[in-house]
């Protein structure tokens, strides 16, 4: 690894999805978006449902959507840890739109729910929405060349 790549991982209590040497890196933090970058300054934080950008070290980009979780920045390494994560052209676009609308109906049409159940159905909505910009911006990514 060279000082101006990244070590990168990320993994799911399933599986590691990606291991990578990299050259930046985009995330969803519950601060906002932030990007890091060799010499990043070490950093812990959590990840708000959304898109993963990573650049590999051939510039090569992979987009990906994550349902939350855990970043943390170390002198020339990055792991991710998410309940989920996909990479987008594995993401099945009418179900992930499919599985957001039942759980928008749901909250939408039920009178009174007890508070894990919103907090869950909540959850869904914004994998939903994460699964479906990481596809879109995959997309746009990929069509252009």
């Amino acid at each position: 690894m060279s000082e101006e790549t990244l070590k990168f991982e990320i993994t799911t209590p399933k599986k590691t999805v990606l291991t990578d040497e990299i050259l930046q890196l985009t995330v969803p933090t519950k601060s906002g978006e932030i990007t890091i970058l060799p010499g990043h300054i070490p950093l812990i934080s959590s990840l708000s449902p959304g898109v993963l950008e990573v650049k590999n070290k051939d510039g090569e980009i992979e987009i990906m959507a994550v349902s939350g979780g855990f970043v943390e920045v170390m002198p020339g390494r990055v792991i991710i840890l998410s309940d989920i994560a996909e990479k987008a052209p594995d993401i099945d676009i009418e179900k992930a739109e499919e599985a957001k609308k039942r759980a928008e109906e749901e909250k939408r049409t039920k009178t009174q729910m007890d508070k894990e159940r919103f907090a869950t159905i909540n959850a869904q909505i914004s994998k939903g929405f994460a699964r479906t910009q990481a596809v879109t911006k995959w997309k746009k990514i990929y069509q252009r060349q």
